[in-house]
């Protein structure tokens, strides 16, 4: 298992674990989520931003492909952790 150091390394096909992590006042939400990489873009959102492309924010915006098929969308923030774990054997053959 590789921690990225870089968005730059999220690349299509990589099977991932993302830990997010909210802060609230009293507690920390945290959330973990496994499965392929589907895409990973930057996107614009609808906050203003001055001097920004656009004078838009622009997020990191991950898609992930978990094992049960349903596709999982996260922005990549501070709070975000990306590792990179080893592919799934692939299934040999059905017992007959």
């Amino acid at each position: 298992m590789t921690e990225l150091r870089s968005s730059d390394e999220l690349t299509p096909g990589l099977r991932v674990r993302v830990t997010k992590q909210v802060a609230r006042t009293q507690k920390v939400f945290v959330t973990t989520v496994e499965g392929i990489i589907r895409r990973h873009e930057q996107k614009k959102t609808g906050s203003w931003y001055a001097h920004a492309k656009d004078d838009k924010l622009w997020l990191d915006r991950l898609e992930i492909v978990k094992d049960d098929g349903e596709v999982y969308v996260c922005n990549i923030d501070a709070h975000t952790r990306v590792e990179v774990l080893p592919p799934e054997p692939e299934t040999v053959g059905e017992a007959q």
